[in-house]
């Protein structure tokens, strides 16, 4: 016995003749009533074929899930995981067994491919740190605002000028090799701005002393240079904030010269304190760069893989030296357009990587590279129009030389560096000739050679951008 028996009138022992269920089942998944088998009492005979109606209905309810079907066969097995028996199938569409079927609905319903979604820009730029590195060119010459006082220009802005042109070339060589050394690690690449950082400091103080005096100029184009290969360091380790931090003092200094006159200790000693804090975080940097371990067996580049970036940096500085001796402002606007260029750079990549998924003939690509082409300088030259009638610029030169130089950059980045080179150095040699010797026509040099150069890498540009292989 499991337990008492109820003895209570009407209880379970007057039901003795009742018939008694089992306990109710969970209810079992409802099948699509295409599939329910209620033709039990339908005869169909064999020369009467299918049944074309019911084969269009069901065609038109499962359009949805057979249309993206390559196969007949992907049909069979959705009709099969649908539970359609043989049986049914036969009886009330007709058809000798599930294949007949699955091919008839299949030649029924179009194909239809649903489009993938969307894929990711793989060159979605950081917005805020290219601006953030469009102001970090443009800083150093806060420097030079406050130090004014306290040096000659006429006498010293030579040896500083040369010391800034090898620095820049330099530094755009070494900036290069070490991305190139970042692919086997980043252990690598900071042994190469380990090696070559310095180097470049003391090279460019070199030449600043073989065209100078000696002196206070020598120091003077020593902390330049040392800045510049610390500050290369920094930006090629994607460490923006830390050198804006660095430059701090060098930003207040600054900030107070229209209400306050710092005096000469100031003048000289906040420029200094930003130069040592600027070594500082990049010696802390570079330490927890080299703690990564090494990879063995890394391959190593060619240093004349480098050597283009260098003379297009060379080049650069040639040109936008020219520009200051007529509009000095400019070049600080052009300075600070380098941010903006940059994410212009990532946007071109990443539009010609949308245009490639969205044409399908090289021409039509042609076409959109074409147009995402001026697209891109559109926007970057367009804010410098306004910005050169405020600084008093010649409009023409700086927006030529703005062209040249992202077209160049553009080119640099897919690795057509000789050509961009070539380029930017042969306009800056014929501008600089016209300059150096005041030969006539000097004041049009500059914008009708990089107005010549600037067509020739665009040309350059589409040539080889505007054919998809680049961009696979």
């Amino acid at each position: 016995m499991s337990g008492p028996m109820s003895l209570e009138p009407g209880g379970s022992e007057q039901d003795t003749l009742a018939l008694r269920l089992a306990e109710p089942r969970p209810a079992p998944r409802r099948r699509p009533r295409w599939a329910l088998d209620d033709t039990t009492l339908t005869v169909r005979l064999p020369w009467r074929g299918p049944d074309e109606d019911a084969v269009s209905e069901l065609a038109a309810e499962l359009a949805d899930r057979t249309g993206p079907a390559v196969h007949p066969y992907e049909v069979a097995a959705l009709l099969e995981s649908e539970g359609l028996s043989a049986a049914l199938i036969n009886e009330r569409y007709g058809h000798p067994n599930l294949f007949s079927l699955a091919s008839a609905l299949y030649e029924r319903v179009p194909r239809t491919f649903p489009e993938p979604a969307p894929a990711a820009d793989p060159w979605r730029p950081d917005t805020v740190r290219c601006l953030l590195r469009g102001v970090l060119f443009a800083l150093p010459g806060l420097a030079y605002l406050l130090t004014a006082p306290l040096w000659n220009a006429a006498g010293h802005a030579p040896a500083l000028i040369v010391a800034g042109l090898v620095s820049w070339a330099w530094g755009q060589a070494l900036g290069h090799r070490a991305h190139l050394r970042m692919t086997t690690g980043r252990h690598e690449a900071g042994r190469t701005l380990l090696i070559g950082a310095p180097a470049g400091a003391v090279l460019a103080t070199g030449a600043a002393a073989l065209v100078s005096g000696g002196g206070r100029v020598v120091a003077a184009a020593a902390a330049q240079s040392l800045y510049l290969a610390a500050a290369g360091v920094l930006l090629v380790l994607a460490r923006e904030r830390l050198l804006l931090a660095a430059l701090g003092p060098l930003v207040a200094g600054a900030a107070v010269l229209p209400w306050w006159e710092p005096g000469r200790a100031l003048r000289a000693g906040l420029p200094l304190l930003a130069l040592a804090a600027t070594l500082a975080v990049t010696g802390w940097v570079l330490w927890r760069t080299l703690s990564v371990p090494a990879v063995a067996g890394g391959h190593r580049p060619k240093v004349l893989w480098s050597l283009p970036y260098g003379l297009f940096g060379l080049a650069a500085g040639v040109l936008v030296l020219l520009e200051g001796r007529e509009g000095p402002y400019a070049v600080i606007v052009l300075t600070v357009s380098m941010g903006p260029a940059e994410w212009l750079l990532y946007r071109y990549r990443g539009l010609s990587v949308a245009a490639l998924r969205a044409t399908t003939t090289p021409a039509a690509f042609l076409l959109r590279s074409a147009g995402i082409l001026a697209l891109c300088l559109l926007l970057y030259l367009a804010p410098l129009l306004p910005a050169a009638l405020l600084t008093g610029a010649a409009p023409a030169a700086l927006l030529l030389l703005a062209a040249t130089l992202w077209t160049a950059l553009l080119l640099q980045a897919f690795g057509a560096a000789w050509p961009s080179a070539a380029l930017c150095l042969t306009a800056a040699t014929v501008a600089g000739a016209f300059s150096l010797f005041h030969l006539p026509g000097a004041g049009l040099a500059l914008p009708l050679c990089c107005g010549a150069a600037a067509l020739c890498l665009a040309a350059g540009a589409l040539l080889l951008l505007g054919r998809p292989a680049p961009h696979g």
